[in-house]
């Protein structure tokens, strides 16, 4: 009993998402072998992919975008732009943070706590979202070559 229970838990946990994603961006890049046959192709409004529009709008560019969040997620860096950026903010919020962690009591914890456990399912929420992306652009592209 005890064990259905951890199964159960670790189905929904980060790691178990995280694993999910990987192996559907690995997947859908082994599928396609000529993504050069991506470019220029509309996301389908009836697939999975069409309430996950972002900035790009072909499958080529979201072919790109899940590799390239694969890659951040295995090496545990964000690409160069991105990389700036987060330098910026780091620098100029640990002020306000230092300062607010010196005040800590009781009331931070549990705010801490909600804190993570938000964040926690919004990055398990986004990572279900481009797991399915993952899966829908491997189905296109199939359907696109007869495979």
């Amino acid at each position: 009993m005890m064990q259905l229970t951890r199964a159960r838990k670790q189905k929904h946990s980060l790691l178990s998402s995280m694993n999910h994603f990987i192996g559907a961006v690995n997947n859908m890049d082994q599928t396609v072998m000529v993504p050069s046959l991506l470019m220029d192709v509309p996301l389908d409004e009836d697939t999975a992919m069409a309430h996950l529009k972002s900035d790009v709008d072909d499958m080529y560019s979201h072919y790109q975008l899940l590799k390239s969040l694969r890659w951040d997620m295995e090496s545990g860096s964000s690409s160069g732009e991105q990389r700036r950026k987060e330098g910026l903010r780091r620098t100029a919020s640990t002020s306000s943070m230092s300062s607010s962690l010196l005040s800590s009591s009781e009331e931070d914890e549990d705010d801490l706590q909600k804190q993570f456990q938000f964040h926690l399912a919004g990055l398990q929420g986004v990572l279900s979202k481009l797991t399915l992306k993952a899966d829908s652009l491997t189905r296109c592209y199939r359907q696109r070559v007869g495979i």
